[in-house]
């Protein structure tokens, strides 16, 4: 049955083409003319099909290991160069009518305080994050048609785009909802936003049925299909993620290529992000219950795959992990993290940088260090914090980024945007020594601009930026 071409849940992420793809790749793990051969095809940056990407995950050869994990950090650099998206999430409302086991937001949480933002609220959250330094948002909101219908969402989009403090501004704005109609995907693109992403937890329907036993998230098929909807719906940049943990990692690897081989047959462009959380403890959730977990090494080995197999898309990783996996993943192919982040409803406003509710959290942060402290350790160990939005708001979205992502031509706008945006940090937000580090970068990384033009444009621009103007770009 399996057809990727199809809008069936069940036929585009087929059990037993998943099944079958496992065996296959456990079958040639040790097949070394054979792994050498993928391997060869991923160096074309073309990505791999799931079946290749299958034997390379159960191959276990430790030096064919390091080189799934030297390739995939060259790939990085030739699709994303040495740039690092920085965002934080902003969490608008906790009621949620699901069951999610995993999740404390379930509705049979009954101790756990629920809490949604008014508008007013949303601003004063807003501007700690503006005065953060942030220019991108990933809005989070539990699934409840009463407290969180998508008017209250589109009001809060709208309230968040409008806000204007100091040299601050919101410039993109990515949502993060429960599966919804095709005629909310388009109100949520008549509203501007960026990416809209949606974990699907995982592709195993057995398991996500039970991991979700009560409320309209039980509909594997309504859930699975959602990112079709929001394609119809006008949305050109969609994100997927699993939650590592749930399930067995290899079939939930297996399946979410396909499910990017899907979007890439049906739509002609595949995700613009792709998410790797894995399960954390938080308010009544322990992760030892869950007996899928995965371990450092095998997270890592997770990461660089991706990154071969789908070159193309933007990795996200969060502050669900620490500096220590973030710094590693980072060099296999991440090119997104959070810096700063809260996972509570009303987690910024009023609270120093060192203080951090933790009533409403949805799950443990790992990595509390500030966005200033974040950026500047980016820079220590070679990448540029960018807080580029220029894509979304030129248009280079969809099918036009990934034209221009697949040739490498997306660096020409991507690089300068960075060091410009970087510029804005530096001049408005950073302490004495991120700025100090990050002046430095500035000044190295322009010379290795190759377009004489946007070399020159690029340094006057900046030196516009140090007399007051803001928002440049490419």
């Amino acid at each position: 049955m399996y057809n990727p071409k199809s809008l069936k849940a069940e036929e585009f992420i087929d059990h037993e083409e998943v099944l079958a793809s496992l065996a296959y790749g456990e079958a040639h793990k040790d097949d070394i003319p054979l792994i050498d051969s993928i391997l060869e095809k991923a160096k074309l940056r073309k990505g791999l099909s799931h079946r290749d990407a299958a034997v390379l995950m159960a191959c276990e050869i430790p030096e064919k290991v390091q080189e799934f994990y030297a390739l995939a950090h060259q790939i990085k650099l030739d699709f994303y160069g040495n740039r690092i998206v920085m965002f934080a999430p902003l969490y608008l409302s906790n009621y949620c009518v699901n069951g999610c086991v995993y999740c404390p937001y379930h509705h049979q949480n009954k101790h756990i305080p629920r809490v949604k933002l008014t508008q007013e609220q949303v601003r004063d959250e807003v501007i700690a994050l503006q005065d953060m330094g942030h220019k991108r948002l990933a809005i989070e909101c539990g699934e409840d048609p009463v407290n969180n219908p998508i008017e209250y969402v589109l009001d809060c989009i709208k309230t968040i785009y409008s806000i204007k403090h100091k040299n601050g501004a919101i410039r993109r704005v990515n949502v993060n909802i429960a599966a919804t109609t095709v005629e909310n995907y388009r109100k949520l693109h008549e509203a501007g936003i960026g990416t809209y992403i949606l974990f699907q937890e995982t592709y195993h329907k057995e398991s996500y049925e039970k991991l979700h036993p009560v409320g309209p998230k039980h509909n594997y098929a309504y859930h699975t299909e959602a990112m079709d909807r929001a394609m119809e719906g006008g949305i050109d940049d969609v994100g997927l993620g699993v939650l590592f943990g749930l399930e067995l990692y290899r079939y939930e690897f297996v399946a979410l290529l396909m499910h990017a081989e899907h979007l890439e047959a049906v739509h002609g462009v595949g995700p613009h992000t792709i998410s790797v959380p894995r399960i954390k403890r938080a308010d009544d959730i322990d992760p030892s219950a869950f007996d899928n977990g995965i371990d450092d090494d095998t997270f890592a080995k997770i990461c660089a795959l991706i990154r071969i197999c789908v070159p193309y898309t933007g990795m996200i990783i969060s502050t669900r992990e620490s500096e220590a996996v973030r710094s590693r993943v980072i060099g296999l192919g991440v090119s997104q993290i959070s810096g700063g982040s809260r996972t509570s409803v009303g987690g910024y406003a009023g609270y120093t940088p060192d203080e951090r509710p933790h009533d409403t959290e949805q799950f443990d942060v790992s990595d509390q260090r500030s966005l200033d402290e974040v950026v500047c350790w980016l820079m220590e160990i070679g990448y540029i914090p960018s807080f580029c939005t220029a894509c979304y708001r030129e248009g280079r979205t969809g099918d036009r980024f990934m034209s221009l992502c697949k040739s490498g031509q997306i660096q020409n706008c991507c690089h300068p945007n960075a060091l410009m945006t970087l510029k804005e940090f530096l001049v408005d937000y950073a302490s004495d020594k991120t700025r100090r580090i990050g002046e430095k970068m500035i000044e190295d990384e322009l010379k290795t601009i190759p377009n004489e033009k946007a070399r020159a444009i690029c340094a006057e621009r900046i030196k516009l930026i140090e007399q007051g103007q803001r928002d440049f770009r490419f």
